[in-house]
């Protein structure tokens, strides 16, 4: 069951026997664009028992239970993968915890460690998040602050290599009294954009100078408020989203361009996408095409270069119900074919699981919880092997493993990196498409984790052993073909010496490999 909260539900952990909280209370309803609600806690985190996929499925369970109650979920360059505890009440939490893939590169037989805590003041649920070019983890906002409708305006920053956070301050400007769950993207020269929600109409944007944490407005002639929002990043630079709120007419969309640092329309969908100010994911795919998914069922695709929009295919109608996505994942597997999970109406449950081809969306089969889940429970995130981490936030974590094959055009390319590689030190690699040609997964102005930077895979020959070398001072975010970049990535420390290959891992599709010697340290 779920609780509603501004327009979308706090998920609520499946409970053998359920205990609703003692106390019921209103929480004080802001300017919003939605009516106000009552909120309530739901109640405490008691772990299910553990669900199997049936043999054969694309489905499998990780094998080792997560000890939290996992949400927003970000791939760190060091290969880890970063989970948010939600908290036993499923409310949020600053707790952080790490999931590291075993020695052969496993992340279904991965293990789990903590990590640091966020700042005191901070512990928050929905909010903008990415990872930053020099590898920092950056969330700001939250809808909800330790359990409370706050629309919070905190920020901090996440360093993976002192393993500690700091605070940032939110952009100055009166609409900054709130970000909540605002939209947020990494643009192709690398600067964190952000947008403030919260208040019906908020229009505010600003972009981060990461080394300084200063702020500089941008995003002039928005058309509607940045709330539900989702933003993709195209090829040529730019950042399209489909407008939520206050547009006329309603079908309208938008492209902020970067250069000129303003928004002009991008046109109209070819039917409506919006129910109660609701909209599913946008996600960018290898051929250049958003796909557009609709909380009313319909879906469309926005071609980045002729600048068209062109009408998708429809969810079917399951069981009397139209099945939409209000609010919701998706993610790229490696064959550029975009796997989504729909519901029927507005947080309903049973969910569906989609692959859009580019022409059709072919049901697959569901996970073994989806008989509980509603779209808008669900993450989605792209592992370096190709496989999708998928996190329902009641009960499921697992991994779908779809057999498609990446086309050898949207490998990245290694052109320059040494030949012999010393333990502990550092080095840079040099190529194209180093970021991939897709952002990797899109949920919307809930939760953002784009995987469109470099990985560095290093496999031993003589064990099959896998590590991986942390990147930073990545040059370009870009996801245009060809685009040539390079990153920094260190060795790791306690890595095996001998004969070895390295490849470059982005949005789950490798290069191809380039023989390397590891070298022991001095």
């Amino acid at each position: 069951m779920n609780y509603r909260r501004q327009g979308r539900p706090i998920p609520v952990l499946l409970l053998a026997v359920l205990v609703l909280p003692a106390n019921l209370a209103a929480m004080p309803a802001p300017p919003a664009p939605h009516a106000a609600r009552v909120h309530r806690a739901p109640p405490a985190f008691v772990p299910p028992a553990r669900l199997r996929a049936p043999g054969g499925s694309p489905w499998q369970t990780l094998t080792n239970a997560v000890p939290i109650n996992p949400g927003a979920m970000l791939q760190l360059t060091d290969g880890t993968v970063m989970v948010q505890d939600q908290g036993s009440r499923n409310n949020g939490s600053g707790n952080w915890w790490k999931l590291t893939p075993d020695i052969t590169g496993s992340y279904l037989n991965g293990t789990w460690s903590q990590l640091a805590s966020m700042p005191s003041n901070y512990a928050p649920l929905y909010y903008a998040s990415a990872i930053l070019p020099d590898g920092r983890v950056i969330v700001m906002g939250g809808e909800y602050n330790f359990g409370k409708l706050k629309w919070t305006n905190r920020g901090a920053i996440y360093d993976p290599v002192a393993n500690s956070w700091t605070a940032v301050k939110h952009p100055k400007g009166s609409e900054w009294v709130r970000i909540g769950d605002g939209p947020s993207s990494v643009l192709a020269n690398g600067t964190f954009m952000l947008g403030a929600s919260g208040y019906s109409g908020t229009t505010a944007e600003a972009l981060l100078n990461a080394k300084n944490l200063k702020w500089t407005a941008t995003g002039t002639g928005k058309a509607d408020g940045n709330g539900e929002e989702g933003w993709s990043l195209l090829p040529n630079g730019d950042v399209l989203t489909v407008d939520t709120t206050d547009t006329d007419p309603s079908q309208n969309t938008e492209i902020y361009a970067p250069g000129t640092g303003s928004w002009a329309s991008a046109g109209l969908t070819p039917a409506q996408l919006i129910a109660d100010g609701e909209v599913g994911p946008q996600v960018l795919r290898p051929d250049g095409t958003v796909f557009a998914v609709g909380a009313t069922g319909a879906n469309a695709v926005y071609d980045g270069t002729s600048g068209l929009w062109s009408a998708g295919p429809s969810f079917p109608i399951i069981g009397g119900s139209q099945y939409d996505v209000a609010d919701g994942p998706s993610a790229v597997v490696p064959d550029g074919q975009v796997l989504v999970a729909a519901s029927p109406g507005i947080y309903y449950t049973p969910a569906h699981y989609f692959l859009f081809d580019g022409t059709h969306l072919n049901q697959v089969a569901d996970p073994p919880n989806a008989a509980n889940e509603s779209s808008f429970d669900i993450f989605m995130m792209v592992l370096p092997t190709g496989q999708i981490l998928v996190n329902d936030r009641i009960g499921y974590l697992g991994i779908y493993t779809d057999p498609g094959v990446a086309q050898s055009a949207w490998q990245p390319v290694v052109t320059k990196v040494p030949k012999k590689l010393k333990a502990g030190s550092s080095y840079k690699v040099s190529g194209t498409q180093l970021n991939g040609l897709t952002q990797g997964a899109a949920y919307g102005d809930d939760f953002q984790n784009a995987t469109n930077y470099p990985l560095v895979q290093l496999v031993i020959t003589a064990t099959g052993h896998v590590f991986y070398a942390r990147t930073s001072g990545m040059t370009s975010m870009s996801v245009a073909p060809g685009t040539a970049s390079s990153a920094d990535f260190v060795v790791p420390a306690g890595i095996e010496t001998g004969a070895a290959t390295l490849m470059v891992v982005a949005n789950g599709i490798a290069s191809q490999p380039v023989a390397v010697t590891i070298l022991a340290a001095r």
